[in-house]
Formats: C-alpha cells, structure tokens, sequence
C-alpha cells in the first residue's frame, strides 16, 4: 500500500491477507477482538474450529500483525479464559507482557450453569514491544470524587498531581456489555463499548498515532480513533459489517468526524 492511501480505511477482506500489504513499522498500537472460537454468528465459519486449527490461526495472524508496529507499540488483545492461557505464552515469547485485565461485563445474576459458575467476564492482555512503550497514564487517570479529595486535604496532600488529576485505572474493568437497547448498540453479536477501547487508544496511541484492528467487526475501534483524534486502519471479513461501520462513521458529529484531522482535540 503506497501514499498513505490505506490510513482511515476499513479493508472488507480477511486479515491475512491485508495485514501482509500494510507497511512494517507504520502502526502505534494493534488493538484485536478476534473471535473466541465459541461457535458465534458472524455470517461465516470463522469462529467454529478444532481447538488446535484455531491456535494456529491466531498464531498466523500475531506473526503478521506484530512487524507492522513500531518499536514503542503496544498490543491489546480480547480472549476468553478458555484460550488466554494459551494465547499469553505464545505472544510472551514475542513481547513483554504488561498486564492481563480483566474486563467485568456486569452480567445480571440470573440462571447460568448448574455444573459451573458463570463466566461474566473477557480477558484482555496488554503487551508492549520495548521497555520504553508508550503509555500516557495522564490520559485515562479517574477523578477523585470531592469527598474523597476533602478527606485528603492533609498538607502532605496539597498540591499533589495523583490527587488533582485522579487515580490509575485498575487491571479490572467493571464496564457494563451493550444491551440491546443501549443507545451504543449496533447489530452486531459481541460488540465492545466505547469507554474500552477509548481507554486503549487515549493510553497506548499518541495523538495522531494510527490504531490497527485486524478484526472490526462492528467499527468501534474505527469510530473510537476518529472521536480519539487518532488515525485507523482495519479489516472485516464479513461485507454487511463493513457496511454497518460506514454507517456508524458517517453518524459521527462534525466535531469528531475531523478528530484525526486535529490532534489537540481531546477524547470526549
């Protein structure tokens, strides 16, 4: 791909194959919800395979993924606990292991198993490439509430930049899934919020740093950056959704829509 001409796309077609045309080096930070291999319906055979097929697989699409970050990269990656254990080793031997976070999807308490507990929550492992990746944890602090900055209104407080500008966000995210009726909600089987993803790209992606989902699914990576004032690039597989994320990216307000366009707006 020459001139630039791929950045803001979205390519419908399958990750192996695009990913192998994108430049190596070019990519600030690969965010990739690939599928859990849990039998879902997304209009095609890719999430029914034999487990050791579906290893494989994500094996090939990590091998050609990761060249395309720079050396500062980082890489967010979407499993479930069935194949995390897995997954971690492989990419462990390829870049340094930050954190595993685990995002609590606040399931209701309601049926489930009666031969196991209920699984309510995704894993998501967060590696980087070098010792010097990029991380702006000024970008995703969380505000202290005012009772609690009154509580710590102690001269050995006063003036304190964790206390003004808020707290590191945990290595659990208790981040609610999309009900159907949740304004968010595309039509789409296993669509991730916003609030996540922004997180992602506010930390690990520069302002006018370019994101790239292999798997887009519905778009929110791609709607996540133009809001972020980043840059995006992905592939889909399945032709609808890439029409659903046209669809979602024409939607946005005027303001966010010229978000990649200038860096200094910051994520709403």
């Amino acid at each position: 791909m020459d001139n630039d001409n791929w950045r803001n796309r979205v390519f419908c077609e399958d990750a192996l194959a695009g990913i192998a045309r994108l430049p190596d080096g070019a990519v600030d930070l690969i965010i990739a919800d690939p599928p859990y291999n849990l039998g879902k319906d997304y209009g095609n055979d890719s999430d029914r395979m034999e487990s050791a097929a579906y290893l494989e697989w994500t094996e090939a699409w990590v091998d050609a993924a990761l060249p395309k970050l720079r050396a500062g990269g980082s890489l967010y990656v979407f499993l479930t606990w069935r194949y995390s254990p897995e997954v971690f080793v492989m990419l462990k031997q390829r870049m340094t292991m930050i954190n595993e976070i685990v995002w609590d999807r606040r399931v209701p308490s309601m049926g489930g198993s009666t031969r196991r507990y209920s699984s309510v929550h995704d894993n998501i492992g967060f590696f980087a490439n070098a010792r010097d990746y990029y991380f702006d944890l000024d970008a995703v602090r969380i505000p202290y509430d005012a009772q609690t900055k009154k509580a710590r209104s102690r001269s050995i407080f006063v003036g304190a930049k964790w206390l003004e500008l808020g707290y590191n966000p945990k290595d659990v995210w208790s981040v609610s899934r999309l009900h159907r009726e949740h304004r968010e909600r595309a039509d789409h089987p296993t669509q991730k919020p916003l609030e996540i993803i922004e997180r992602m790209i506010k930390a690990s992606c520069p302002p006018g740093g370019l994101v790239l989902d292999p798997f887009m699914g519905s778009g929110t990576t791609a709607v996540a950056a133009r809001r972020c004032g980043r840059d995006f690039v992905g592939f889909e597989l399945n032709a609808d959704y890439c029409k659903l994320i046209d669809q979602r990216l024409a939607a946005l307000e005027p303001a966010e829509q010229s978000a990649a366009d200038n860096v200094s707006t910051p994520c709403p």
